[in-house]
């Protein structure tokens, strides 16, 4: 599997995605994409797996309950800067992200979710497993990233594909 190669590529791709990174779902006929800044890249159940966090306010986590697979494209330069800091401010029930940031899907090779058709690594994921959060924080502090209490549920993906278009 290719994926291992990218995994061993986890440092320097979750850089990266501290910046921005695509992650797109879709269900029936709806996709959407959304900006995520937070991820991990790892092994779990002797599985490689991609962790996504999505709050339930958001668009995307509509789709991804009622999916199992979604999509992480990483851009591989700044050039889609723009989109990222866009689809992270604006939300898909709202706004065609697609045609406001002129960003193009690719069907995927493994999933129904599609990729975003740009220069930059590519990770195809099914759904294995979705725990949400509550406030039981062990660390306190933690408990102020979220003043309106909308939580993340985290979906972990099993890497199933894994691919660079440059």
């Amino acid at each position: 599997m290719q994926a291992s190669r990218y995994l061993k590529q986890a440092d320097s791709l979750m850089e990266r995605i501290k910046t921005g990174a695509f992650l797109t779902a879709k269900a029936a006929s709806a996709v959407n994409t959304m900006t995520i800044g937070w991820a991990t890249i790892g092994y779990i159940w002797q599985k490689p797996v991609f962790m996504v966090a999505v709050r339930d306010s958001r668009h995307t986590f509509a789709l991804l309950e009622k999916t199992d697979n979604f999509t992480v494209s990483i851009p591989a330069g700044d050039e889609y800067n723009k989109a990222i800091a866009y689809c992270g401010t604006k939300s898909g029930r709202d706004f065609d992200k697609f045609k406001q940031c002129n960003l193009q899907q690719k069907k995927a090779k493994c999933v129904e979710s599609p990729i975003i058709d740009i220069p930059g690594v590519h990770y195809e994921c099914k759904i294995i497993y979705k725990s949400a959060m509550d406030n039981a924080f062990l660390d306190p502090a933690l408990e102020k990233l979220y003043p309106n209490k909308d939580y993340h549920t985290l979906y972990f993906g099993e890497i199933v594909a894994c691919y660079e278009i440059t």
